[in-house]
Formats: C-alpha cells, sequence, structure tokens
C-alpha cells in the first residue's frame, strides 16, 4: 500500500524524468538539426566548386572586362587613395558603383591580372550568397527543406553561370551578398524593432546600392516579407478594424513609412544611375526603342525568363533586340502574365508563399526588363540573378504542398531534389566552359541565337587578338551585314586596316562609326591617330579633343593630343595634356616621358630629369628615357650619369647608332679612349654616313694634345 508521501515522490520523479526526457530530446533534435545543417553546407560547396572550379583556368573576356579590369588604368594598378576617390566619383562605364571598383581593384592588389584568381573571387562570394540565403529563408520561415531546395536552386541553376564566370559582373554577385545581408538584418529587425538594427539595414542596403544600382526593388521585396513569412502584417487585417468595421490600412502604411529611408535611397540611387547610363549612351533613344517596342519585349522577355528557368538551353551572353515582335507572342504573353498574377492573388490566403515569389520575380526585374532600354540586349541571364529567387520559392513550397499528404514524402523530396540537382549541375558545368574565352564564348552565342551582330563583332576581334585577322573581317562584315547602323564594327574594321597600313580605307570607315555613332570616344581617338601619321595635326587635334569631351579621364588621348599639340609647335600645351595623362594614370610610362621630353625642350632640365626617371622607373627598358636622361647629365657635365644610361641605351637596342656615339664621346671625357673608338665604330657600322661619328673617331685617333679635340654627340 502507498502512502500520501510515497504518491508525491513518484510523481514528483515523474514529472523530473519526463522533463529530463524532453529536455534531451530537444537536444537530440538540435544536435540533428544542426548535423543536416552542416551536411547542406559541405554538399553545396563541393556542387558549386565542381560547377565552376574551371574558372581557374578561365581568361578575361573581350566583354567588358576590359572596360573593369585590364584596360582601367584605375583598376589595374591596384588599391591606392587615387583610385579610392576615382572609384567614388566615377560614372565610367555608365554606372555608380564604387563598391565594385574597390572590389576588382581588391584583387589586383592581391593577384595581379591573373584572371583565374579574379574568377575564384566571384566563385566564392557566389557559394556566400548561396550559403546566406539559406540562412535567411530558413530564420525567417522555419522550413529547413524548402529553404535549402532554394538555396542549392540558386547555387547551381545554369541561368546563374553569366553572373558567376564573368568577371566584369562582379557587381551581380556582390551586389547580392549584401541584399541578402539586408535581409538578415531586416529579420532581426522584425524580431526586435530597434534603432541599431534598423541602422544596420540601411548601411547594408546602401552598401549594395553601392555595388549595383538593381537592388532598388529591395524596400518593395521587405514589404513583401512582411506579409510572408515574417507576417508582420496579415490579409485579414485590410479590410476590417480588428475593434469594428472601419477600413484598416493604417498596419500597411506604418511599414510603408518605416522603410521611408529606404524608398528615399532608392529614388536617389535611380536618379544617379539613370544620369550616370544616360552620360555613358547607355540608354537606348526613344527613336530606336520605342515605347509600344520596349512594352512588347518585356512582356515577352518575362515569358521566356520562365522558361528558360524550366527548361535552361540556348543561352547565350548576348541575346540581340528584335525590335518587333509578332503580335501573337505580345498578347500571349500578356495573358499569361496575367493569368498567374490572378491565380497568385486569389491565392493570397492559402499560398501566401506564391504571391510573394511570382511578385519578388516580376518586381526585381521591373529595372532591367527593358522599360527603359539600357544597353542593345533584349534580355540577359545575368538580370536573373536576385529575381530567380521568387520562383525558387514557388517551386520549393509549392512541391512540398502538392505532395503534402503523401507517405514518404520527405524521401521523394530528396531523390527528385538530388537528381535534379545533379542534371543542373552537368548543365551549369557546360555552360560555364563557353566562357573559357572569348572565342568560345561568341562561337557559342552565334550557335544558340540568330542574327547576333553583336557576336559576331566580339567574335572577330577576339579572332584578331589570336591574329586570324582575314577571320576577323568576315564577322566584322558579318555584323554590318545584319545590322548596319552598328557602328563598332566599323571602328574594328578601320583598327584592322590600319594595321595594314590602308590609312585611306581605315580613315573611312572610323567615319561612318562616328556619323552613326557621334560619342564614340574610340573612333574619334584613332581617327585623331590617322592624322597625326599624315601630318595633319590640326584635325587629329580636333578629334582628340572631341574624345575627350566624351571620356575626358581617358589617359591614353591626353597623351596623344599632347603629341598632336607637338606636332604643331604648342609644347607647354602639350605638355599639360602629358601631365593631365600622368596625373589619371600615374603608372603611365609613356605619358612621364613625353612629358619629360617636352619639359626638357622648355629648358626644364630638373623636371625632365624627375620625368624621364619616372619612365625609367615603371619601364626600366625604357630606351628614349635612358637617351634623354644621359643627354641632359651631359649638358649638366655629369658623364659618369651619363655614361650609365648610354651604357643602359646600347645595351637595350645595340642597334642605336645615337647611342653608341653619345656614350663614346662620355668616354672620351671620362678618360676611356679605347672604349670610345669601339663605340664610334659600332656607331657607323650601323650608320655609315653618320658625320658626327666620323668626326669623333678621327679626332679620338689623332688625340690632339691635353685631349682638346672638340666632341659632337646628339642631343
Amino acid at each position: 500500500m502507498y502512502t500520501h508521501s510515497d504518491i508525491i515522490d513518484k510523481s514528483i520523479n515523474g514529472n523530473l524524468l519526463n522533463s529530463e526526457m524532453t529536455v534531451n530530446k530537444k537536444d537530440r533534435d538540435s544536435l540533428f538539426n544542426i548535423g543536416l545543417h552542416i551536411w547542406f553546407f559541405l554538399l553545396l560547396v563541393i556542387f558549386a566548386l565542381a560547377v565552376y572550379w574551371q574558372v581557374n583556368g578561365h581568361e578575361f573576356v573581350n566583354y567588358d572586362d576590359s572596360l573593369y579590369v585590364i584596360e582601367n588604368p584605375q583598376v589595374k594598378n591596384g588599391v591606392d587613395l587615387n583610385a579610392v576617390i576615382w572609384a567614388f566619383k566615377s560614372t565610367h562605364a555608365a554606372n555608380w558603383h564604387p563598391l565594385t571598383w574597390l572590389s576588382h581593384m581588391a584583387d589586383v592588389e592581391l593577384y595581379g591580372l591573373a584572371p583565374g584568381a579574379h574568377h575564384l573571387t566571384s566563385v566564392v562570394f557566389h557559394i556566400a550568397n548561396s550559403l546566406l540565403l539559406f540562412v535567411v529563408l530558413r530564420r525567417m520561415t522555419g522550413h529547413l527543406w524548402q529553404s535549402a531546395v532554394v538555396a542549392a536552386l540558386f547555387a547551381l541553376h545554369p541561368l546563374h553561370v553569366e553572373s558567376v564566370a564573368w568577371v566584369a559582373e562582379r557587381k551581380d554577385v556582390l551586389s547580392t551578398f549584401f541584399w541578402l545581408l539586408t535581409m538578415l538584418g531586416y529579420a532581426r529587425y522584425a524580431e526586435r524593432p530597434g534603432v541599431a538594427r534598423y541602422l544596420l539595414v540601411v548601411g547594408c542596403f546602401m552598401l549594395g546600392l553601392m555595388t549595383k544600382p538593381m537592388l532598388v526593388t529591395l524596400p518593395f521585396v521587405l514589404l513583401l516579407l512582411d506579409y510572408w513569412p515574417l507576417r508582420r502584417v496579415g490579409i485579414e487585417r485590410f479590410g476590417e478594424h480588428q475593434s469594428g468595421n472601419l477600413p484598416c490600412w493604417r498596419p500597411l502604411l506604418g511599414l510603408v513609412w518605416e522603410k521611408l529611408p529606404l524608398f528615399l535611397l532608392a529614388i536617389v540611387s535611380s536618379v544617379i544611375t539613370f544620369w550616370a547610363q544616360k552620360k555613358g549612351g547607355a540608354v537606348g533613344s526613344m527613336e530606336l526603342y520605342p515605347l509600344t517596342s520596349r512594352v512588347a519585349n518585356a512582356l515577352v522577355s518575362y515569358v521566356k525568363y520562365i522558361g528558360k528557368t524550366i527548361w535552361p538551353v540556348d543561352l547565350a551572353a548576348f541575346y540581340p533586340h528584335p525590335g518587333s515582335l509578332p503580335a501573337w507572342q505580345v498578347v500571349g504573353a500578356g495573358v499569361l502574365l496575367v493569368l498567374i498574377t490572378v491565380a497568385a492573388l486569389r491565392s493570397l490566403r492559402q499560398r501566401p508563399w506564391f504571391v510573394v515569389g511570382w511578385l519578388w520575380f516580376v518586381g526585381t526585374l521591373v529595372p532591367v526588363i527593358g522599360l527603359v532600354q539600357i544597353g542593345l540586349q533584349a534580355m540577359a541571364d545575368r538580370y536573373t540573378y536576385i529575381p530567380l529567387i521568387g520562383l525558387f520559392m514557388i517551386v520549393a513550397w509549392g512541391v512540398s504542398e502538392l505532395i503534402g499528404g503523401w507517405q514518404h514524402k520527405k524521401k521523394l523530396l530528396a531523390t527528385a531534389a538530388i537528381i535534379l540537382l545533379m542534371v543542373l549541375s552537368v548543365v551549369s558545368w557546360r555552360q560555364t566552359t563557353y566562357w573559357k574565352n572569348s572565342v568560345t564564348l561568341f562561337q557559342h552565342a552565334l550557335a544558340v541565337t540568330e542574327n547576333n551582330y553583336l557576336a559576331h563583332n566580339a567574335l572577330g576581334s577576339a579572332l584578331k587578338g589570336s591574329g586570324q585577322t582575314e577571320a576577323a573581317l568576315i564577322h566584322y562584315f558579318k555584323a554590318l551585314e545584319i545590322r548596319p547602323d552598328y557602328a563598332a564594327p566599323h571602328y574594328n574594321i578601320g583598327h584592322t586596316l590600319a594595321q595594314q597600313g590602308k590609312q585611306a580605307d581605315a580613315i573611312r570607315h572610323f567615319q561612318k562609326a562616328i556619323h552613326i555613332k557621334p560619342e564614340y570616344a574610340a573612333a574619334h581617338d584613332h581617327l585623331g591617330y590617322m592624322f597625326v601619321l599624315q601630318d595633319k595635326f590640326a584635325e587629329a587635334v580636333s578629334h582628340y579633343l572631341a574624345a575627350l569631351q566624351i571620356k575626358p579621364d581617358d589617359a591614353q588621348v591626353h597623351n596623344r593630343l599632347g603629341l598632336a599639340l607637338k606636332g604643331q609647335g604648342q609644347i607647354q600645351t602639350a605638355a599639360n595634356h602629358f601631365h593631365r595623362a600622368v596625373k589619371i594614370d600615374p603608372f603611365f610610362a609613356a605619358a612621364h616621358y613625353n612629358l619629360g621630353h617636352a619639359q626638357m625642350t622648355l629648358g626644364h632640365l630638373n623636371e625632365a630629369k624627375n620625368q624621364f626617371g619616372l619612365a625609367i622607373r615603371l619601364r626600366p627598358d625604357y630606351v628614349d628615357a635612358h637617351y634623354d636622361l644621359g643627354n641632359i647629365f651631359m649638358r649638366e657635365g655629369r658623364f659618369a650619369e651619363a655614361i650609365k644610361h648610354y651604357s643602359a641605351v646600347v645595351r637595350l637596342n645595340p642597334n642605336h647608332a645615337a647611342g653608341h656615339n653619345n656614350l663614346g664621346a662620355a668616354m672620351i671625357i671620362a678618360g676611356q679612349p679605347q672604349e670610345a673608338i669601339s663605340h664610334f665604330r659600332a656607331a657607323l657600322r650601323i650608320q655609315p654616313d653618320y658625320a658626327d661619328a666620323h668626326n669623333n673617331l678621327n679626332n679620338t685617333l689623332a688625340t690632339q694634345e691635353n685631349n682638346k679635340s672638340p666632341l659632337h654627340y646628339k642631343d
């Protein structure tokens, strides 16, 4: 028989036992979830590296990589104070994105211009984005498997290859990193609002806008997330007030008001971006792309993006804008988009993930869908980097609901997901191979698209770079055949013909390029050079000035303008432009030399010596700089220094007759007559009619008293 105290003791012990069992179960579940997270992270990293590790052996491509890195003087010299200031002031490449520039500068600082390392930096950001996306969705929704599927699709979908495997598209992976950090910060803020947490959200958003302005849609996405999965406002609260039947839109207005700083930042970024792209000539004109054409292309592009998400084939680096589209395509696309939107809105309460995912996809594409035409493309794979997250959410939660009642739901989902991801990995790996170099990239683009004038032009440039000039010309002319008003092939044909010495034909094509595109800075620049070769300095100067009006910070053009002005005898004005060139690009050895030569002509010998010295430090094999510096030291009577630089001249260029002669003259004064005689004779072997060398040799052989025979050197 149990006593009252026995019952109490057993009750207490039983409760303790149950409590311990509950705690142990929670601990086991927690450890299990941690283990799942670790395994998922490892698998995602392994799969992503399997797809993208090959980029370590890829080259830069001739599709904006030169603009962003390899021919950008501010970037290719790494990180310094002037470059950082430039990054925040510049609208180079028709955009204001200082953090993107800084990321490229940091790569150069770390790796130089080794393309593989630049590619791998983008891969690291892509993997980080994939993991961060999982963390954000897991925290917001509480759903492990659906979040994992979205993150895996994001990591491995072929439409994302362009953003990862293209160095110039670093802004995509970098801006998405800040997008996701903003979402993570917002999730923390939604859990426990506070000023510090809100400022973190604003800060991450600002950093994102400074990498790519496409993030202007993020405040709208945060409003969607307020509905689902954060549930900061419910649809049932929009219709009536909790305490009565009064309309209640205050919760929604409060959330909009809460995001006012974010909306203001988005507006400022949009204005700056439109101004920068208009200034850079990236915004298509109303005449070239009328509103009806842009709207039609936008509707069809939405549907094509959905199609390529489902069936990712025939992906290309460039899709030509069609101009006009068949009415049935436009109407069909419009009807399909409306039907999906209606279906999403009708499922607002039952399937909130559907409307949020759909509006995420549609809304985040708005800045790049072509309503304001940027560039010549109809659409671009890179534009889907963030928008596809919305479609992936629909897939993950939709499939989960579809088979929600099945007995082996988890096993089926896991098996299907693994098969799908393996297929996507293979397709993405294959798509990544096309980005190996410019030739493979644009040969593939031509194989999967029609009338791709840009691909023909770019492939021509790639072939020309490998020495296949005639093949290049074929592609340039093919581009013009498809699109006669395309300026770039005219420029490239002109450049090719100029290298072949066909100046008249080259000039004609440069002029055609400028006629089509008056703001074509490179065509003005090269046309100016053609006129310099013909000693038509006035014409050259006018075109160089036109180029600088379009691109005022082009160091190369300032340098060439200086040479043209020097040809006109305007030495001081020429020196001003050489000085401007070295200020823009302090590592521009030729501009330092030209500035030194101009200063020497003006009689400013100390400044000339400084500039020649800088040119030599930047390029130790700079023969002309050594020669002119030797001449200045000869003038100053510093013969040991003169001998040093003249010796460098004849070592670097044994056929430099004047260098041998001047070295001999310096050696005579330094008391080395035998060495001097050998250099005078070397000068005469190179140039038998060299009068100064004849006189110096004869006078040295005659050896007058006290070695006072006059010596001749070329200054």
